[in-house]
């Protein structure tokens, strides 16, 4: 059996119930859906109109510009939903009748902004990340993010020194078909996992190597090592990325050892069960917000248009409630 730390042992054992230990086999269609009503579409199209007449770049509007009653009610209680509620909403969604691209990408960093800070995606600073197919397969220095490969469930930069709190999507376009979003409870996870391999369990509090995907100075270690779940101040925490593993003891010219495979292919196995997940069809204009920690999310392969303007494109943001926004904290 592995040995975890006394920390870990707090949660380890425990049974996590409430509003975050959701199945999907239990969720509505509604369930964790936010609608932009009336009031606040009109406030929009009046913060349209005004960054039409006084220009800024997207990374200079702060929510402190524009009162916005309505939208800051509305993203309260997206808020409430993402850090004590299911981990997760979706905004539905930004009138995409009354701005550009442009201007839809701008409304959401603004929503996105009442829900934390943005911070940097990528070592070179990039805040605003385009989640697009670019015809190359996933690998060292390829992020699954930018092909059209189905992925595992995960959280986003699991293999960063500071990985994001938050995560924020925006749908611009759709695929031709497929790319199915979903989303999973990690706490629901665990819980199955105790269950069912409590011995594997404590495996994923030691550590494993990840693959860093060449975000970072180019003579630092290509490699991070830490578990896949954590506690935080008695709270579980994960960061999880079953792709980046693999590639990381490649990397590191190691072989994972039998527990830890064990451990994660038990733990797939799990997550990949229909009843654990929520599916939801994208639309253009609407936000998925989810908490990074608690929530994991996929998407499924899909196949896309042959006409540039067509093609699946999603924008991403990170956010984090402190430490500073560089990408490595």
């Amino acid at each position: 059996m592995s040995e975890i730390n006394s920390d870990d042992a707090s949660v380890i054992d425990r049974d996590f119930t409430g509003p975050i230990a959701w199945s999907g086999a239990a969720l509505g269609l509604e369930d964790g859906v936010v609608q932009l009503d009336q009031t606040c579409r009109d406030e929009i199209e009046a913060v349209v109109l005004e960054l039409r007449a006084n220009p800024l770049p997207t990374l200079m509007i702060t929510p402190d510009l524009f009162e916005m009653p309505a939208c800051r009610a509305m993203m309260a209680i997206a808020n409430q939903e993402i850090r004590k509620g299911l981990g997760f909403v979706i905004i539905n969604r930004l009138p995409m009748d009354l701005c550009s691209r442009d201007e839809a990408v701008m409304l959401y960093w603004l929503l996105a902004s009442m829900i934390s800070r943005p911070v940097a995606q990528s070592w070179d600073g990039k805040m605003i990340y385009d989640v697009r197919d670019k015809g190359r397969p996933p690998g060292n220095g390829v992020r699954p993010d930018v092909t059209n490969v189905g992925q595992n469930f995960h959280t986003d930069n699991s293999y960063n020194l500071c990985a994001p709190h938050y995560l924020g999507l925006l749908c611009l376009q759709t695929a031709k078909s497929g790319g199915i979003s979903r989303l999973i409870s990690f706490k629901t996870a665990h819980n199955e996992m105790r269950k069912r391999h409590p011995d594997l369990l404590r495996r994923l509090y030691q550590p494993f190597y990840f693959d860093r995907q060449r975000e970072h100075a180019p003579d630092d270690h290509m490699t991070t090592y830490h578990p896949m779940f954590e506690n935080h101040d008695g709270e579980l925490v994960a960061r999880l990325s079953y792709r980046q593993v693999v590639y990381g003891y490649k990397l590191e010219g190691k072989e994972l050892d039998r527990e830890g495979r064990a451990a994660l292919d038990a733990f797939e196995a799990i997550l990949n069960e229909p009843v654990m997940w929520k599916d939801f069809f994208f639309e253009p204009g609407q936000i998925q917000l989810l908490d990074n920690r608690r929530c994991g999310h996929c998407r499924t392969a899909f196949e896309d248009y042959l006409e540039p303007e067509r093609r699946r494109h999603l924008v991403r943001i990170w956010m984090r409630d402190n430490g500073r926004c560089f990408y490595h904290g």
